[in-house]
């Protein structure tokens, strides 16, 4: 077993483990890590716990130490690089005429690289542009092609439900999302009513995909003959979050009934 704690690098961001080093570290705690892509900056999400060896990324980085008053503020100066730095970048798209959209800047702590996140049709030549940038920041310059759930997630927003985006808030990493997961849920099949801002299926069907699952085989399919307390008719719906069946009766049209209150036929 091997002692860790997890930390995250941006909100609603993947967590990493690193071996605590002998420091007291506990949930919100900011630390300072060295990562593959140098000194990092993050915040302590997960408390010190032992988990098994082969659950581990070895050789575990150790975490060096707990942020300071002085990383916090070379952390703010970094951010208002970051935007500095965003604007520069749109202005060299713009000159060398890139079919590209740029969508984020992230410099690392130490600002041994920096990071520039942009969507785009397809492939770009961005080789230019990347001169361009090393030889205003003086540093490594990355530049990375991210896909629209992506750009949601750095971006932000309001889903249909009226909160905030789930990927933007808690979501750390995306799961496969499908067709059938809407359909097991008794969802409207149109676009516009499963998509999210992204415009692929919403993630909220993945994680409340299982409920339904579970609760399923308590129910008869749609399509099924069953029997009611009101006679014999065809599920037409389901409702399994409120434990109803829509029932189509030959003389009183849709009734719906408690799950408890129809019995199958088939």
């Amino acid at each position: 077993m091997s002692t860790v704690v997890g930390v995250r690098f941006k909100k609603a961001g993947k967590i990493y483990y690193f071996d605590p080093a002998g420091l007291e570290l506990k949930i919100g705690d900011k630390v300072i890590v060295e990562t593959a892509r140098g000194l990092e900056y993050g915040e302590v999400v997960v408390g010190p716990r032992e988990v098994p060896e082969e659950s581990v990324v070895q050789p575990l980085k150790p975490v060096i130490r707990k942020a300071t008053a002085a990383d916090e503020a070379r952390v703010d100066l970094n951010r208002r690089r970051e935007r500095e730095a965003f604007a520069i970048c749109q202005q060299k798209i713009a000159e060398h005429g890139l079919p590209m959209k740029l969508i984020d800047v992230e410099f690392t702590f130490d600002v041994s690289k920096i990071i520039f996140y942009f969507t785009a049709e397809g492939r770009v030549d961005f080789r230019e542009l990347v001169r361009d940038l090393a030889s205003v920041f003086r540093t490594r310059i990355e530049l990375r092609q991210i896909g629209v759930r992506d750009e949601a997630k750095m971006l932000g927003g309001l889903g249909c439900c009226g909160r905030e985006l789930c990927c933007a808030s808690f979501l750390g990493e995306f799961e496969p999302v499908s067709i059938r997961m809407a359909k097991d849920q008794c969802l409207s099949l149109n676009p516009a009513k499963i998509s999210g801002v992204c415009g692929r299926l919403m993630c909220c069907l993945r994680f409340e995909n299982n409920v339904y699952e579970e609760a399923k085989p308590f129910f008869p399919e749609v399509g099924d003959r069953v029997r009611t307390p009101a006679g014999e008719g065809k599920v037409t719906g389901l409702n399994i979050l409120r434990g109803k069946v829509a029932v189509e009766l030959p003389e009183r049209g849709v009734v719906e009934f408690r799950r408890e209150e129809v019995e199958s036929l088939e």
